[in-house]
């Protein structure tokens, strides 16, 4: 059953094109994995610094594997996360 994956990130406004630009290559990389049916990145119209993210996995264990890539290290963990001010993770499976 697909699983899919709903992230609300928030950052200060100075650090969002930092914030954006590692997204964007995550989305790059994120794309490529083989588990991975979609992956798009929002920023929030009226929310400076605010993201919303939808992933689609073939199943849980597709996205567990997507975290231990290193792209998911270096640009999640080691980039986008010291930055965030909130965070809110939302999983769910594919009806």
């Amino acid at each position: 059953m697909a699983f899919a994956v709903v992230a609300h990130y928030r950052c200060e406004p100075a650090d969002e094109a930092t914030v954006r630009a590692a997204l964007l290559k995550m989305r790059e990389h994120t794309l490529a994995e083989p588990a991975n049916q979609a992956y798009v990145v929002h920023a929030e119209a009226d929310a400076p610094g605010s993201f919303v993210l939808y992933e689609q996995y073939a199943d849980r264990a597709g996205f567990e594997a997507h975290r231990e890539y290193g792209h998911f290290q270096e640009l999640v963990v080691g980039t986008v996360l010291p930055l965030l001010k909130e965070r809110t993770v939302t999983f769910a499976e594919v009806l």
